[in-house]
Formats: C-alpha cells, structure tokens, sequence
C-alpha cells in the first residue's frame, strides 16, 4: 500500500511539472539604437573610465538589461539590450531617452575604436556612431 501511494504520488508530480511551461515567455530582448555617447577623448594606459551611452526608450516596458559588447583587437562594437515585457497596456513613449554606463579599462596602447550601432539603413545596413580615443602617456 505504501508503495502504492508512494507511486501514485510521484506520478502527481511527475505530471504537475510541465518542460513547456510558457510562464515565462512573457518578455523578449530589443537591441536599440544608440543615440550619443559621453566617451573621454583620451585615455591613459591602465585607467578605468565610464563611458555612457544615451538611447531612446520606445515603451514604458523596455529595461536595460546589459550591453553587447564585441572586442576584435582594439575595435569595441557597443549597444544597449533592453528586456521588453510583452504587456498589452505598454505605454509608448516619445522622445525619452535613457542612459547606461560600462566601465571600460585600458589594457593596450595605441587607439580604441568605439563602434556604437545606431541601427539599420533603409537596405538594411547596420549604421554606427564611431569614435576613436588614442592612449597617451599619463
């Protein structure tokens, strides 16, 4: 008998719990375009600077959530990631932007190359703000 219950119970259980559970599908993830960047003209070797990065918020339901940040040598390829919740009442908004901050640390001399996508042009190229900040000697 104690089997039984014991099997009946895990079978319970074992039903209950579902892989397909879409409870969490409610958000989804937006690269947005960037729109100015607070960037140092300089660096020095070694230094830790924040580098701010300024982009319109199209909805009440967009989040920061992180940056994509792609090195390849001294090229760095920034863009902020929102978390967008998939909510029927997200209130659109116009003109608000947002700002969000990396540290950035210098570790080679030489230029940095700071590419700040800015979105798409009408065939579909990605469009970037580019800056590039030289390392001097401190």
């Amino acid at each position: 008998m104690k089997k039984l219950i014991a099997l009946s119970l895990a079978l319970v259980l074992l039903v209950s719990c579902s892989i397909d559970d879409d409870s969490n599908s409610n958000y989804g993830f937006e690269v947005l375009p960037v729109e100015s960047v607070d960037i140092p003209s300089e660096f020095v070797l070694g230094e830790t600077y924040p580098i701010t990065v300024t982009y319109l918020k199209p909805t009440a339901c967009h989040i920061f959530k992180e940056f994509y940040y792609s090195k390849n040598l001294n090229e760095r390829t920034v863009a902020p990631i929102t978390l967008v919740y998939e909510n029927d009442n997200c209130e659109t908004l116009d003109n608000v932007t947002e700002d969000a901050t990396f540290n950035f640390i210098v570790t080679s001399n030489g230029s940095y190359i700071f590419k700040f996508w800015q979105g798409e042009d009408e065939n579909g190229e990605d469009q970037y703000l580019i800056i590039e900040v030289p390392v001097v000697a401190e």
